[in-house]
């Protein structure tokens, strides 16, 4: 460069320049110094002009000096030449470069400003993100981020450059397509309708809540989706949701059994949206049976609370250490755990269970005979004698059950019943124990005139009337009797409004439509596991059919799904020992009132 004072009438401010512009800069900060002392730094400029005039120079840096000293000039009617260093002719680029240089170094020009700037120096002079960054000092993801902002429709970017749109909005806006920039102006321009700023914004344009690639649990080359580069985030966003969550809750699961392997009495995964409160829990270690509570956000973010329990699990747990041989944690930690199913839901499996114990009892009246024998010995507190009402608690349980094929089976054999003793079968067969010495003598005259089968038949339905519902008797006689629970009880409404718990709902789809399966939804609503499963059981929806399923709670014996405590499962454990060398069951000749029944 060659240092030369050159005449104000002899320079003009480059197109080139970043403060090329039809209005003339604001100086006032540099006016004054420029009045008392002249212009002390100097210009960059290049010789020639549009039209080829050697004697002109182009300002490239130093605009702000320039008009600062022309509006000297109109005060004083006096001018100094101003020093200007000459750049060589031709060298469009680093005039740019110069510019951009010393304007930022100087003051902060606006970024579409430096976009501009930054575009011709791809477009014309061939210039790559990396040169440019290293030219100005800045970093690569800075200068991406000014190149972003090509992705506008010049009406947005004049707007921000105006001031009316804000940072918030443009970075979101520039991820969007031009169709729904156009949309967006719209509402921007429009009276009557709302238009989004900021994160509003962004939820509109992503139809929702947006998912942030840096809370994926997986590694984001296993994604198969779109992810949209969001360069002010410094991270992507997942296009398609749907892909996300399933890839995101199959990570969830398999966090879930590393915990469980880990040790961990139990992995609670929560609903999406549905804060852990630590407030409402309390601190207790794994070897005392704390859980793993795992927080999701509807943003995809996951976080693990570990080593906690419920206010109520953890006082359960106090009381009970209280009362429990210190080395016996593993019991005390089932005591703690909250039951694997609540109050109306063991009501269900009580009377299902009871009601398929007694209609495959009735096919054995001479076990039936031998239980009556024992109960007439032992004693039972139905044996005043009462019938056994099956009390449900909400209607849709009792017509559940009402209608099952259990109950139709068993009815059938008591109206048979009924018809050999000489009753109507709108009576019934249990009396209840009123004590009239007339109706037992006539009762038992018929009997008398009856063969062994047919008295074994009517000790088979007095047996079933008379049994307890939810009691061990109920586990020993269809254990006994190897009661095939899928010829009994289908899936029904009222079954599946009474599973409210999402550990057994995925338990449960696990069962029925594998591990890939429940473990891309281990973190949807119990709602949704639930559909997937009826979905399963009926073949709709594109899902695999599955025949005959039977939850574990209905078979004979039962399991359950998970390690906390289950009622039924602790009735038949207490008995089983006693019928491990039993003989197989009774057989009699069928009776003949089943034949009557039959025909």
């Amino acid at each position: 460069m060659q240092l030369a004072n050159i005449d104000l009438c002899q320079l003009f401010v480059s197109k080139t320049n970043m403060r090329h512009a039809d209005t003339s800069p604001d100086v006032s900060d540099i006016l004054p110094t420029v009045k008392a002392r002249g212009v002390i730094v100097p210009l960059i400029v290049r010789p020639g002009d549009d039209e080829g005039r050697p004697d002109m120079f182009g300002i490239i840096a130093g605009a702000r000096r320039f008009h600062a000293a022309s509006l000297a000039m109109q005060e004083s009617g006096e001018a100094d030449p101003l020093p200007c260093a000459i750049m060589e002719p031709g060298d469009d680029a680093a005039a740019l470069e110069a510019s951009l240089i010393e304007n930022i170094a100087r003051l902060d020009p606006d970024e579409v400003s430096q976009w501009e700037t930054f575009t011709r120096l791809i477009q014309k002079e061939g210039r790559g993100v990396e040169q440019i960054a290293q030219t100005f000092g800045l970093t690569d993801l800075y200068v991406r981020r000014i190149l972003a902002l090509g992705n506008l429709l010049p009406r947005v970017r004049a707007l921000y450059r105006d001031g009316e749109i804000n940072v918030a909005s443009i970075r979101h806006l520039t991820l969007a397509t031009k169709a729904q920039q156009k949309a967006w102006l719209a509402l921007f321009d429009s009276d009557d309708d709302y238009c989004p700023t900021g994160p509003q914004l962004k939820s509109w344009l992503f139809g929702g809540a947006s998912i942030s690639t840096r809370h994926a649990l997986f590694p984001l080359d296993t994604y198969k989706g779109k992810v949209i580069a969001d360069l002010f985030g410094e991270d992507g966003v997942f296009a398609d949701t749907d892909q996300f969550w399933r890839a995101q809750n199959k990570a969830i699961a398999a966090k879930r059994d590393a915990l469980l392997s880990d040790g961990w009495a139990d992995v609670d995964v929560m609903e999406p949206g549905q804060y852990f409160h630590s407030w409402e829990h309390e601190r207790t270690p794994k070897d005392k049976g704390g859980k793993v509570f795992i927080s999701i956000t509807h943003q995809g973010e996951v976080e693990l609370h570990e080593g906690y329990l419920s206010g109520k699990e953890a006082k359960k747990a106090r009381s009970a250490a209280a009362k429990a041989d210190a080395s016996d944690a593993d019991k005390q930690a089932a005591q703690a755990a909250k039951p694997e199913t609540t109050g109306p839901l063991q009501t269900y499996i009580d009377l299902y269970r009871h009601a398929a114990a007694r209609a495959v009892l009735a096919d054995h009246p001479a076990t039936a005979f031998r239980l009556m024998v024992a109960h007439a010995i032992t004693g039972s507190c139905l044996w005043s004698v009462r019938v056994e009402r099956q009390t449900a608690r909400n209607d849709a349980i009792a017509e559940s059950i009402e209608t099952s094929a259990a109950e139709a089976r068993f009815d059938e054999k008591r109206r048979a019943v009924l018809a050999l003793l000489g009753f109507s079968a709108e009576e019934p067969t249990v009396a209840g124990g009123n004590g009239e010495s007339d109706g037992t003598a006539t009762v038992f005259a018929r009997l008398l005139a009856l063969p062994d089968a047919d008295v074994f038949a009517v000790a088979a339905i007095v047996m079933g009337e008379t049994m307890e519902v939810g009691s061990a008797v109920v586990e020993a006689v269809g254990n006994y009797l190897g009661v095939e629970m899928a010829q009994l009880w289908t899936p029904d409404q009222a079954f599946f409004d009474l599973i409210r718990d999402r550990q057994v709902a995925n338990a449960m789809l696990r069962e029925i439509g594998g591990k890939k399966v429940a473990d891309g939804n281990v973190a949807e609503k119990v709602k949704t596991q639930k559909a997937i499963i009826r979905d399963h059981l009926t073949g709709e929806n594109q899902r695999p059919k599955v025949e005959g399923w039977v939850p574990k709670w209905l078979h004979f014996p039962a399991t359950s799904y998970t390690a906390r405590p289950f009622p039924t499962l602790g009735k038949w454990k207490a008995v089983q020992r006693h019928f491990r060398k039993v003989p197989q069951p009774f057989e009699i000749e069928q009776p003949d009132a089943y034949a009557i029944a039959a025909e």
